[in-house]
């Protein structure tokens, strides 16, 4: 079985929270360098995110956020997305051909969740399989949430590939004792992002959903050190691509 996180993977999101959130941040003065701040803050859940970002501003600055600041930035990032997400190059036709169970496991709630899936014409691939770090107490970097797509569709973890965008979401995966699938395509992905997924856990790294499927028959096969694939393959960002 594959198991697909939503953001970054499917769907070109993740540029769009990240701009978003350091622009809010840096309005109210705190300033965040943008690959730091991804690879401590991707791939949590909204409510962690918050209470873990919240407590990092205020040790590193001796202030709370203000008051409002999250629902501003709600705003913010709910009206970005509704003019201009987009499912990443590619995801249809690779998803549709893979010809083996899959689902969605992602740390956004079910609704915002099932809503970003419609929008970019994704929710019929997966549906009814779509699971929200709502379904389980503890969110990625917790395998709970890959644990419990694995449950529900009655497969073991070992059988299962996830494909990940975040390093809080492939050390998910590997909690789980399933292989992982790091993807460094997204808008969001800069240099090192590769790197950066192999290094919390990947066995496989791709930068183009085309070659999604060469990974995971790689992964599955048994040659997940062969089709480490390294970030000298990463394409450039593209500065100022939502």
């Amino acid at each position: 079985m594959i198991i697909f996180d939503c953001d970054g993977v499917l769907v070109d999101s993740e540029s769009v929270y990240i701009t978003t959130e350091l622009a809010h941040l840096a309005d109210v003065g705190v300033h965040y360098d943008r690959t730091p701040y991804m690879r401590r803050f991707m791939g949590l859940t909204p409510a962690r995110w918050r209470a873990e970002l919240a407590a990092d501003v205020r040790a590193s600055t001796g202030v709370a956020l203000p008051a409002g600041f999250f629902t501003t930035l709600d705003t913010a990032i709910h009206d970005a997305l509704r003019d201009s997400l987009r499912p990443l190059p590619g995801v249809r036709d690779v998803v549709a051909d893979l010809g083996t169970p899959r689902c969605v496991a992602s740390s956004t709630p079910r609704s915002q969740l099932t809503w970003k899936l419609r929008h970019a014409g994704l929710d019929d691939l997966f549906e009814p399989h779509v699971y929200s770090a709502d379904l389980v107490e503890r969110g990625k970097p917790a395998p709970d949430l890959f644990l419990h797509a694995a449950a529900a569709m009655d497969v073991e973890p070992s059988s299962c590939v996830v494909v990940e965008d975040s390093p809080n979401g492939v050390r998910a995966g590997v909690a789980a004792g399933m292989r992982v699938v790091g993807f460094a395509g997204g808008g969001h992905c800069l240099d090192g992002h590769g790197a950066m997924l192999a290094g919390a856990g990947a066995a496989a790294v791709v930068t183009r959903m085309e070659d999604l499927r060469a990974a995971i028959d790689g992964l599955i096969g048994g040659s997940a050190t062969d089709v480490r694939t390294a970030a000298s393959r990463e394409r450039p960002h593209q500065t100022g691509q939502p």
